[in-house]
C-alpha cells in the first residue's frame, strides 16, 4: 500500500491504487501502468522523471503538487484537481481528461499533444511554453490567465470562457474568427448584420 510522506524510487506500479492517500511523498523515476487512480489523495506530492501510461479513475486530487520531466500517456481522467499545482517539461499525450483543474497552476514546457481537455480550467494560472498541437479543448476557462510563449495554433477550441486571459498565447487566423463571438462577449460589444 502506497503512504504518506514516503519516497518512492524506480518503482513500477501497475496495480488498483484508488482511494490510496500519498500526501506529501515523493516519486522519482516512477512508472503507473493501467493504474486505477479514482479517489486517489496526494496533494503536495513530487513527481520527478515520472511517468503514467493508460491510467485512469475519477477525482484525483493533486492539488499543490510539482511535477518535472514526466510523461501522461494516454490517461483516460475525470475531476482531476492541479490546482496550485507547478508542472515543469511534462508531456501530456493522447489523454482525455474531463474538469481538470489547474486553477492557479504553474506550467512551464509544458505539452499536450493529441489530447482532449473538457471543461479544463486555467483561470489564473501561469503558462510559459505550452502547447496544444492536435488537441480539442471544450468550454476552456482562461479567465485572468498569464501566457508568455503558448502556442495554440494547433488547438480547436470550442466554448472557450474568460478570452481576455489568452493575452500572449499565438492563435490561428481561423481561430481568431471562430473566437470573435466569445471576444465580443467579453468586450461587450454588440455585433449588426
Amino acid at each position: 500500500m502506497l503512504r504518506p510522506d514516503t519516497d518512492y524510487d524506480g518503482e513500477a506500479f501497475t496495480e488498483d491504487l484508488s482511494g490510496s492517500s500519498v500526501a506529501g511523498s515523493r516519486f522519482l523515476e516512477c512508472t503507473f501502468q493501467r493504474c486505477d487512480l479514482s479517489e486517489l489523495r496526494a496533494p503536495r506530492s513530487r513527481f520527478a522523471e515520472t511517468s503514467l501510461y493508460a491510467v485512469h479513475g475519477a477525482s484525483v486530487d493533486l492539488a499543490e503538487s510539482s511535477w518535472i520531466d514526466c510523461l501522461v500517456q494516454g490517461a483516460r481522467l475525470g475531476a482531476v484537481a492541479l490546482s496550485g499545482a507547478e508542472l515543469t517539461r511534462v508531456r501530456f499525450e493522447g489523454c482525455k481528461i474531463d474538469f481538470l483543474n489547474l486553477r492557479g497552476a504553474r506550467l512551464r514546457d509544458v505539452a499536450f499533444v493529441d489530447c482532449q481537455l473538457v471543461e479544463a480550467d486555467f483561470a489564473e494560472a501561469v503558462l510559459t511554453g505550452v502547447s496544444f498541437a492536435g488537441s480539442r479543448l471544450v468550454s476552456p476557462d482562461f479567465t485572468r490567465g498569464t501566457f508568455k510563449d503558448v502556442d495554440l495554433t494547433g488547438a480547436d477550441l470550442a466554448g472557450p470562457r474568460g478570452v481576455a486571459g489568452l493575452r500572449g498565447a499565438t492563435i490561428s487566423a481561423l481561430q481568431l474568427i471562430d473566437l470573435g463571438p466569445a471576444l465580443a462577449d467579453e468586450l461587450g460589444l454588440t455585433i449588426a448584420d
